[in-house]
């Protein structure tokens, strides 16, 4: 893979985004149809998939004074949102703008229709004024859109090859940890920098509002409370642990600061960087190092989750956790085979954590993910790893790679639909 296929695929999965890039997503896709239309709503349509459903249902929503919900995110997006944003669509929105959001639920102007669709990542709006109508489809990426329809005539129509669809950008295909590991050891601090200032920048002051706020469970807050008491031990591990899940709690719960996502997730972005964020300013590591293993971790995760697709039952914080375990021990100058052995290590210990959504225990789903990073890390330095044939654990890390998608896309797929109807009971 060439290094400007790299830099390619990093400016498409490494973004700025305001809240949940769920309910964001549904946001985008109703203020474009206003933009289309070019008149607001009278009425408004939402056709999700059952994975939308299960991610937007309990997750506040930035700049919306507590509202939460699919109907929120739409009125959001649709009456006072900005569709030039893409994922900052509602980054701009006042306090004196939910008055007519507000007004505009009251009416019960917004039905939102299951789309019995295979495809994780859906959504559809369509937007109606009197007798004028727009409409706006999503597919497989939050800002990804397929069709436009303006008044029953077609203004875009994109095909897509909805089985196997992964990302417009296909060289992701050609990534390995072995190329990811060279790349990130040798590549033109010049090209990434800018970046990954962006990354440590962002996430970190989100981390910071998490550990300063009240949100959430707090779990980042609760750990650093108790490094404090004495309860817990004043280490890397917790400390790394307490800094990324405080950005997960304060994201959850509506903080309308940005973020760096990776591979369309905050959560994931963050869990990529605010634990090396941490490492390295606690360990006194160089400028160079922390940009270099950053550029590690972010396009490992990336690499987990092109095998597991946007959306599914298999928690994307656990990849890039993951990352993080091989980013670790890259960071302490580790070979190629203990970096594999990390990542081997933590994906064969917590494959199984489930995505029920997102809301608050996200956070504490980093927290996990980054201490099992430590675990896997440490014995990986110490060349101890699972072996292959333990489980899901293959031959070698590409083969484990394509066995977590395996296990993601067609063993847990089930195990999404339970969960929604789980979910839809509450």
């Amino acid at each position: 893979m060439t290094i400007e296929n790299v830099l390619n695929l990093l400016k498409e999965e490494i973004v700025p985004a305001q809240g949940c890039t769920e309910p964001i997503a549904l946001a985008y896709v109703c203020a474009k149809a206003t933009e289309v239309l070019g008149k607001k709503p009278e009425k408004i349509e939402i056709y999700v998939s059952g994975n939308m459903i299960k991610n937007v249902k309990s997750v506040n929503i930035p700049n919306a004074g507590g509202m939460i919900g699919i109907e929120a995110a739409c009125a959001m997006g649709a009456l006072v949102g900005d569709a030039s944003k893409e994922l900052m669509v509602i980054s701009q929105v006042k306090e004196k703008d939910l008055e007519k959001v507000r007004s505009f639920l009251n009416q019960n102007k917004i039905q939102v229709i299951h789309d019995e669709t295979d495809i994780p990542l859906y959504a559809k709006a369509k937007i109606y004024n009197g007798k004028e109508w727009a409409l706006v489809e999503i597919k497989h990426l939050h800002t990804n859109i397929t069709k436009i329809q303006k008044n029953g005539k077609s203004v875009i129509n994109r095909a897509c090859n909805d089985a196997e669809f992964s990302t417009p950008y296909k060289q992701r295909e050609k990534l390995t940890v072995r190329g990811i590991y060279e790349l990130a050891k040798n590549i033109d601090l010049k090209l990434i920098k800018d970046l990954f200032d962006l990354v440590v920048e962002r996430n970190s002051i989100i981390a910071e509002a998490g550990l300063d706020g009240t949100y959430g469970v707090n779990i980042g807050c609760m750990i650093n409370k108790n490094i404090e008491k004495g309860l817990y031990g004043d280490d890397q591990r917790n400390r790394c642990a307490s800094f990324a899940s405080a950005g997960g709690d304060a994201r959850m719960s509506g903080c309308s600061l940005p973020v760096m996502t990776t591979s369309g997730s905050g959560n994931q972005g963050m869990a990529a960087s605010l634990p090396i964020i941490k490492y390295c300013k606690d360990q006194n590591k160089s400028y160079e190092t922390l940009i270099r293993t950053l550029f590690f971790s972010h396009l490992t995760t990336i690499h987990l989750k092109s095998s597991i697709g946007r959306l599914s039952a298999f928690c994307g914080v656990i990849c890039a956790t993951s990352a993080v375990s091989g980013a670790l021990v890259f960071v302490e100058d580790g070979d190629y085979d203990s970096i594999s052995m990390a990542i081997t290590n933590s994906l064969g210990n917590i494959s199984g954590v489930i995505c029920d959504g997102a809301k608050a225990s996200c956070a504490m789903k980093i927290a996990t993910g980054v201490y099992t990073a430590f675990d896997a890390s440490m014995l990986a330095l110490s060349k101890k790893a699972l072996n292959s044939g333990d489980g899901i654990v293959g031959h070698d890390i590409e083969d484990t790679i394509n066995n977590i998608g395996i296990l993601a896309k067609s063993g847990m797929k089930e195990t999404d639909n339970i969960i929604l109807s789980i979910m839809e009971k509450n």
